[in-house]
């Protein structure tokens, strides 16, 4: 058996495992140490190894460290953001404007990872049905940034409270590229042992033996082993 084809050692497994257990959405801990050209290399091109359908690839990376073009979407930001808190009232929404929801201006360097609709053509193989699964593709470019930068020590926050025509438009996107995800990447003072909006009372994790069913929805698990194992692994 070649190397490329053995299972993980254990140690190999645990690692991969804690980069997913330990990933979070990083807003406020960000140190102002750059990246360095190889280390951001590694993750776009772990990025790039994600799965897509159809092997599509619709994916681009547009790296920003550009000043002026942060504000620009800043300035974005804090309007969406000025219009989300009118959701919530009261004590809701005094928690809502206390948190802090990007570190666009305080990472090192944004990342806006793109996807282009029209990449493969007409007809991609396997996109007949759901054609949404360019963008499905796109996000799993994104978790595998993201589990690698954990790996590397690198903070990671997504962005999501934008408007994407304006975003699009201050970056030049041609109209069939949609800008999925805007990424705020640096080096950090901590990684929080909790999910800040689970540590800051927002949510809590549901637990997993509520959301798993057996071959249809609301169909209860018949394997006892798999019951006690999720309890143990939570």
């Amino acid at each position: 058996m070649t190397d490329h084809n053995r299972p993980f050692s254990s140690d190999q497994r645990d690692g991969l495992y804690r980069a997913i257990y330990e990933r979070r959405d990083v807003r406020s801990q960000f140190l102002p140490d750059p990246i360095p050209a190889d280390v951001l290399a590694r993750l776009l091109t772990a990025a790039h190894h994600a799965p897509s359908v159809g092997f599509m690839q619709p994916w681009d990376f547009i790296v920003i460290d550009s000043t002026e073009v942060r504000q620009s979407v800043l300035d974005i930001f804090e309007e969406e953001n000025r219009k989300a808190a009118d959701n919530y009232h009261g004590e809701r929404n005094t928690r809502y404007k206390s948190l802090k929801l990007q570190g666009i201006l305080e990472s090192p360097i944004n990342l806006c990872i793109t996807c282009d609709r029209s990449r493969g053509g007409t007809h991609v193989l396997g996109r007949n049905s759901i054609v949404e699964t360019d963008l499905f593709s796109t996000c799993l470019a994104v978790q595998n940034l993201w589990l690698a930068a954990r790996a590397e020590g690198i903070g990671v926050g997504w962005v999501s409270i934008l408007d994407q025509q304006k975003l699009g438009a201050t970056l030049g996107l041609p109209e069939r590229v949609y800008p999925l995800a805007y990424l705020c990447l640096g080096y950090v003072s901590e990684f929080p042992e909790q999910p800040e909006l689970q540590a800051k009372g927002w949510r809590s994790r549901l637990p997993l033996e509520d959301l798993v069913h057996g071959n249809g929805w609301s169909q209860p698990i018949d394997d006892a082993a798999l019951h006690a194992a999720m309890k143990n692994c939570s």
